[in-house]
């Protein structure tokens, strides 16, 4: 059992597991994910690490079928800029591997900002912490139980 799994239930959170076996060859985690389990790709949820001007991590949760725009990205972290954060301070940071960053269970919580066309959904699936492990939830309780934001922040 992943933190991710193990923060879902010691909070009582309504969350359905699936699993698939992970190819090691993909480059695409996410869209590996949604052909697998044969999820509809704009409700599968990619959990993305950046890094501020000042060296401060924080967390973007975007549907995988968009890009991060790191601007408005830093815009929602009052900050002049952001870029994706190194692979190593990612691992560190949060105790996942890429590929598996769920947003949840999290060695330290990070400050969050969820996309807003996370609205448009009753149900979204993100990383359970291992590569092959999706959690199915309501947007509503992942915003509630990370504390994040809710904002416009990939490319229109």
């Amino acid at each position: 059992m992943t933190p991710a799994v193990q923060e879902l239930k010691r909070k009582g959170i309504n969350f359905k597991l699936h699993s698939y076996q992970h190819d090691t060859s993909t480059n695409s985690y996410g869209l590996e994910a949604a052909e697998k389990l044969q999820l509809p790709p704009e409700q599968v949820f990619k959990t993305l690490v950046i890094s501020t001007d000042s060296n401060v991590l924080a967390v973007a949760i975007l549907p995988i079928t968009k890009k991060l725009n790191l601007k408005l990205m830093a815009k929602a972290l009052q900050v002049k800029k952001v870029k994706m954060a190194d692979a190593k301070n990612v691992q560190t940071s949060t105790g996942y591997v890429l590929g598996g960053v769920s947003p949840l269970g999290q060695k330290r919580r990070l400050k969050t900002i969820i996309d807003s066309s996370c609205k448009t959904f009753d149900i979204i699936y993100i990383s359970g912490g291992k590569r092959g492990l999706e959690v199915e939830m309501s947007p509503s309780d992942l915003h509630t139980l990370l504390q994040a934001s809710i904002l416009n922040i990939t490319e229109a």
